[in-house]
């Protein structure tokens, strides 16, 4: 029986990881690949033609058929012959050294391949490199199974929570309007996620064959989603704050301004990056940051939000203990600036602080930064979306109106009052006012924080 052909992604892996010890510059992987699918091409044509001219001069078939493993070209042979053929050149692109490699045709069919292909062309790869690399492969599988899971639940949440408060009139304020802008631009993260995926990782983990300019548009569009969506959490920052601050301020105005900065400063930043990167590092599909310098443009915008949001939240906490700290404050507003506080500590961590400590941490932290970014950090909508939807008190209060409507219909709806009412552990206090069919004033969407 001849032997199973090495798979070509772990032979890949092993043969960068070993020649990273032995050469100073490597090739880029798509032209090791691009070598590597010549030589498959050429083989394959030589082997078609080998079988066609048996058949016509009507011989009998030889005991071990040719046959491609992946790395070499193994012509037909007799019983009890041993072939050679040369090292594949994409191993001698890694090496700039050429070898030898061998066969011998039984009757059980071809027999492994002696010296150890990685042993006669010169790639330094031992038996420790090889469990090493099985086991992050495995771990790096594993995570990606994670952060499907997470961003396909965040993605369900959020789109639920979003038609719940784009279906509710009486939830129509700015506040709101920033939380389905926070909701749309997790959306966009999550999708932007699958798609990059589904493009790099579409043909055994390789893209060298995937349209370059569509590739790199999916890079593109991918840096985009992701500022963007650390850019709405530093509005959220940034409105919270406001509300604390200031006391009277134009709603539509605010908004206005939220919008530009949600949306517009990641285009600018992004499109910056694209620019420097066409002329500074236009290499593959933009999807490997070696050149740090150009990193930053993306980078750099994305640990300063999070750094000002984290000053925020500081200075929303320290505001709120001075407030508990006066005498005048009544018990209702002690409850509330409670927990408020109590919230502003949970979306500490849930604004990207882990982004911030693992920026500047060495490449031995990669495997615990991917599963806070991309495990952990998959979890981050669906969490948003309870905090901000489905455990708000008001969101709640119009649900059950609705589904008193609906199961209930014979008994008239009295006026709800909402005096004194707090939306949950998470909200902020509401003004006294009473329910009524139009939008709810500003100052009552104001005092509902989250």
């Amino acid at each position: 029986m001849n032997p199973r052909p090495p798979p070509l992604s772990l032979w890949l892996l092993l043969l960068l990881t070993g020649a990273a010890h032995t050469v100073g510059a490597l090739p880029r992987l798509c032209d090791v690949l691009r070598v590597q699918r010549d030589e498959q091409d050429q083989c394959l044509q030589e082997l078609s033609r080998e079988r066609t001219g048996d058949l016509a001069m009507v011989q009998p078939a030889p005991s071990c058929e040719g046959l491609w493993d992946n790395m070499s070209c193994w012509p037909s042979s007799e019983l009890g012959q041993t072939v050679e053929v040369e090292c594949p050149r994409f191993f001698q692109m890694l090496t700039s050294r050429s070898g030898s490699m061998f066969r011998n045709c039984t009757q059980d069919g071809w027999s492994e391949i002696f010296p150890r292909p990685d042993r006669a062309c010169g790639v330094n790869v031992n038996d420790s490199s090889k469990e090493t690399n099985q086991k992050r492969h495995e771990y790096l599988l594993k995570l990606k199974a994670m952060y499907t899971v997470g961003y396909s639940s965040s993605l369900v949440m959020l789109l639920v929570a979003l038609s719940i408060l784009c279906s509710f009139r009486r939830l129509h304020c700015t506040r709101n309007y920033i939380h389905m802008h926070l909701f749309v631009s997790f959306i966009l993260r999550a999708l932007s996620i699958f798609i990059k995926d589904a493009v790099l990782f579409s043909d055994d983990g390789v893209h060298c064959d995937t349209h370059m300019v569509g590739c790199k548009l999916v890079m593109v569009f991918f840096q985009y989603c992701i500022m963007a969506n650390y850019a709405w959490l530093l509005v959220e920052g940034l409105y919270l704050h406001t509300l604390l601050v200031i006391s009277f301020f134009s709603e539509r105005k605010c908004l206005q301004r939220c919008v530009a900065l949600g949306w517009g400063s990641p285009a600018i930043f992004v499109a910056s990056w694209a620019i420097t990167r066409h002329f500074l590092e236009d290499v593959g599909c933009w999807d490997i940051n070696a050149n740090a310098s150009v990193w930053w443009v993306i980078r750099g915008p994305v640990i300063l939000s999070i750094l000002i949001n984290f000053i925020l939240f500081i200075n929303i906490l320290r505001i709120l203990m001075r407030k508990l700290r006066t005498q005048e404050t009544r018990g209702n507003e002690v409850n509330h600036y409670k927990r408020l506080a109590k919230s502003t500590l949970l979306l500490i961590p849930l604004f990207g602080a882990h982004y911030v400590i693992f920026a500047f941490s060495p490449d031995d932290a990669m495997e615990i930064q991917l599963f806070f970014e991309l495990a952990l950090g998959s979890f981050q909508g669906l969490v948003v979306a309870v905090l901000y939807c489905f455990l708000n008190g008001e969101v709640q209060l119009e649900v059950q109106k609705k589904w008193r409507q609906w199961h209930l219909p014979e008994f008239p709806l009295c006026p709800l009052a909402l005096s004194n009412s707090f939306s949950n552990g998470t909200s902020g206090h509401t003004h006294s006012t009473k329910a009524s069919p139009s939008e709810p004033s500003p100052d009552t969407c104001r005092a509902s924080v989250i």
